[in-house]
């Protein structure tokens, strides 16, 4: 129970972060990624923050023996760059550019009922269930 609850609080954390730092509307998503006309910066600015952070949490994190609320951490072992990954990469920002939404800004976007946002989330979860009936794990 716990650990569904410091997963929440994190979401919960997260879509504010979103909100309050303008990732979660297109216009300005877009417009960080119109490098060649009316360039909104802004976003590097939440980029770099979000960086700097990561860093000196996992310098925290790794200090520790295991998390707070699981037994072990649960951390990406491959390193290896494959065909899915580089186009699952190139799928990601293409969309991302078309739309101005990415999957975590996209669902705290749901909050507002925008069709443009139902459409995207809906496309998304269509697209993750493709995959997976696709490329069905072994």
């Amino acid at each position: 129970m716990m650990k569904q609850l410091a997963a929440g609080a994190a979401g919960l954390v997260f879509g504010i972060g979103l909100w309050v730092s303008g990732m979660a509307d297109p216009r300005k998503v877009i417009g960080f990624l119109d490098v060649t006309g009316a360039w909104d910066a802004s976003l590097a600015l939440v980029m770099g923050g979000a960086v700097v952070a990561t860093l000196a949490g996992f310098r925290i994190v790794k200090q520790r023996a295991k998390p707070l609320f699981d037994e072990r951490f649960h951390l990406p072992t491959r390193k290896d760059i494959d065909l899915p990954l580089v186009a699952g990469a190139a799928l990601f920002g293409m969309g991302w550019g078309i739309a101005g939404y990415c999957p975590g800004p996209a669902l705290t976007a749901l909050a507002t009922l925008s069709a443009e946002a139902l459409v995207f989330v809906a496309a998304m979860v269509a697209g993750g269930l493709l995959q997976r009936a696709i490329f069905r794990p072994a």
